[in-house]
């Protein structure tokens, strides 16, 4: 079956605005395995704009369901990591400036560093997985490094403006899916997914995992987040059974 990682982080990217404690991430993410997620995912950024440490290990203390934890490849980070002791450690690249992640972590220009890194904590049984774009030369440094798995992007994917981009941005995640799949690499997928473009994704038969968060957060503002939850699933399942989907308003 294919697994719902949600993204908590914008819960408390609205509790921030105030800097006070409502509403819980925490609480958000009990709501969504009610909901039918199979995962937490979180993402503990350097300036802390959002989730804080305090979620993260309150997160692993209270939810029994997988805990993903988004990071930098950074000696600060991984020592966090190293404590908490998340089920998966996904890393990214992260810019201060940036809204969100922009783009996968380029393993090319820095993979002896993320090397060091993944297997620290791999060494410590944290499963690791690498977020990247879906470039063949990516997937084959992913293999090399000897990851888990690889989340691979789908901004690019979602934020085609035509027919024809946005089916070539889901042909290079099909082609780097089956790559990665015949290398034994588990397939995650994420990053500007939402109840309308995420079925075409969910398809794709060697992806195991979506991790979404921004649209989830965002509908459970009108419809509560159970319910939100229960839909980005039901449009999921959708996608991967080939059943025919009507469009989400």
């Amino acid at each position: 079956m294919l697994r719902l990682g949600v993204n908590i982080d914008h819960v408390a990217t609205v509790r921030q605005a105030r800097k006070g404690h409502h509403p819980d991430p925490v609480t958000a993410a009990a709501l969504a395995i009610i909901g039918g997620a199979d995962g937490i995912t979180v993402h503990l950024r350097e300036d802390r704009r959002h989730i804080q440490e305090r979620d993260v290990r309150l997160v692993r203390q209270t939810i029994t369901a997988r805990l993903n934890l988004e990071m930098a490849a950074v000696d600060a980070m991984t020592r966090f990591a190293l404590e908490v002791k998340p089920d998966e450690a996904t890393l990214v690249p992260e810019k201060r400036e940036e809204l969100t992640t922009e783009g996968g972590l380029d393993l090319l220009a820095h993979e002896k560093s993320v090397t060091e890194i993944a297997h620290r904590l791999i060494d410590a049984g944290i499963l690791v997985s690498l977020f990247i774009d879906p470039n063949p030369r990516q997937v084959e440094a992913a293999h090399r490094i000897k990851a888990h798995a690889i989340e691979l992007q789908t901004g690019s994917y979602s934020e085609a403006k035509s027919r024809q981009e946005r089916k070539d941005r889901l042909i290079e995640l099909e082609e780097a899916a089956l790559l990665a799949h015949q290398m034994g690499l588990k397939v995650h997928a994420g990053h500007g997914l939402d109840y309308n473009n995420v079925q075409p994704v969910a398809a794709i038969p060697h992806v195991e995992e979506l991790n979404i968060g921004h649209s989830i957060v965002s509908r459970a503002i009108l419809v509560g987040f159970e319910q939100a939850v229960s839909q980005m699933r039901f449009a999921m399942d959708q996608g991967r059974s080939g059943e025919k989907w009507e469009r989400f308003i």
